[in-house]
């Protein structure tokens, strides 16, 4: 049993982000590096305050963090390897381990060379990547693409075409996911599709990558990099910024895990059964939150996870992202800083990132008004789903 007392009882007190950006001259290393140090002066700390790290799950190991920070010591470090779901699921342990007295203040970090990677230059080596050697690489390797399954969009199209026909989901409601998205990223000087107008001719005019996914319905690929500095509440009132609190959160798996056709249920996924635990933790519900920060892979993705956290029944979500709900101004905005479809994909990070932000007051255009509570999901692999609710310190 987790003590209750570990929920709210610590705070996020730094972030920093590069920008977002296509064919970066930079090592992946130097981003995440950069993001670092720009979330500890945020914080107003310096490395030799930090002494927990969670590193970018296969692309830059805590060592070699500490080592080129200057962190002297550290106490605590674990790699959450859940694909997009890492990073929002990596704020719970950096909250176990400060909860436990393991470490004071964590650095969670995250960056990656999703665009410049896949695209080697004749000039350059080929820089840092991941390289998925678990149990989903397996399924891919043995299972998925001796038929052809090779890319993302046509692993998870297995099951978002399922949700489609069985709800008769119209592409309007994903044409409006990923325009809430676009109009978002106009407001955001680091987002990569600022300036870059998405209208409904335009969805409808892309082509399938893997139906029912269009171009406009997948995220960006972008080089870039994000960190958060998660300390103690007590801690995080003496610092820079007012405390921007973990009130809860939580992490969940579809069974299994590691492969999709044979799922009892296709439509099941960790976000499903990481959302009631991390409602529960938080002491909130989902009409309590003030600003949503959906993790955007594709648009369908969002829908589903809007329909687990417990927005609409399933297949209900086509009306829940109707009428500009979504949009600034609307009832429920969501992805106010552009997400993974128009900002740049960092895995997630940035979705906390901008979150802070909003419960800081401190989003600029895209600010919310009065904004005291937000959700962060993530989601990854082939289907884990993890959760972050963040409020005003009260």
């Amino acid at each position: 049993m987790i003590p209750a007392d570990i929920w709210g009882s610590t705070a996020i007190v730094g972030v920093g982000e590069t920008d977002y950006v296509r064919g970066s001259d930079r090592h992946i290393c130097d981003l995440i590096l950069d993001a670092s140090v720009e979330a500890i002066a945020d914080a107003g700390l310096s490395p030799s305050d930090v002494n927990g790290v969670i590193p970018p799950p296969g692309y830059m190991s805590t060592e070699e963090i500490a080592a080129n920070l200057g962190i002297p010591d550290v106490a605590y470090h674990v790699s959450v390897p859940m694909g997009g779901a890492s990073p929002t699921a990596s704020l719970q342990s950096a909250t176990m381990a400060i909860a436990c007295g393991v470490a004071d203040t964590v650095l969670v970090c995250m960056g990656w060379n999703g665009y410049s990677a896949l695209r080697p230059k004749a000039d350059k080596p080929p820089s840092r990547r991941q390289m998925n050697t678990g149990p989903m690489g397996e399924t891919v390797r043995n299972a998925y693409a001796p038929y052809g399954l090779m890319s993302a969009a046509q692993h998870y199209s297995l099951y978002l075409r399922r949700y489609v026909e069985m709800y008769n989901v119209p592409e309007e409601a994903a044409a409006a996911v990923a325009m809430a998205c676009r109009n978002h990223a106009h407001l955001n000087d680091k987002a990569l599709m600022r300036g870059r107008p998405l209208t409904l001719e335009d969805y409808r005019e892309s082509p399938y990558i893997a139906e029912p996914l269009r171009k406009f319905d997948c995220c960006v690929e972008t080089d870039c990099a994000t960190a958060v500095v998660v300390t103690s509440l007590e801690r995080a009132r003496d610092l820079a910024h007012p405390a921007v609190v973990y009130l809860g959160g939580a992490e969940g798996h579809p069974s299994p895990a590691d492969e999709i056709a044979s799922r009892d249920n296709i439509l099941e996924l960790g976000i499903h059964r990481a959302a009631p635990r991390a409602f529960e933790r938080a002491g909130v519900t989902p009409h309590d939150i003030d600003v949503l920060e959906i993790y955007d892979c594709f648009t369908y993705v969002v829908l589903l996870q809007l329909e687990a956290l417990g927005y609409a029944e399933p297949g209900g979500a086509a009306d829940f992202v109707a009428d500009g709900n979504i949009e600034l101004g609307g009832k429920h905005p969501m992805n106010t800083h552009g997400g993974l479809l128009s900002q740049g994909h960092c895995w997630g990070l940035n979705h906390v990132v901008e979150a802070t932000r909003q419960i800081r007051g401190a989003a600029g255009k895209a600010q919310v008004e009065n904004a005291e509570l937000a959700l962060v999901t993530g989601y990854g692999d082939f289907g884990d789903g993890s959760v972050a609710i963040l409020g005003v310190d009260r």
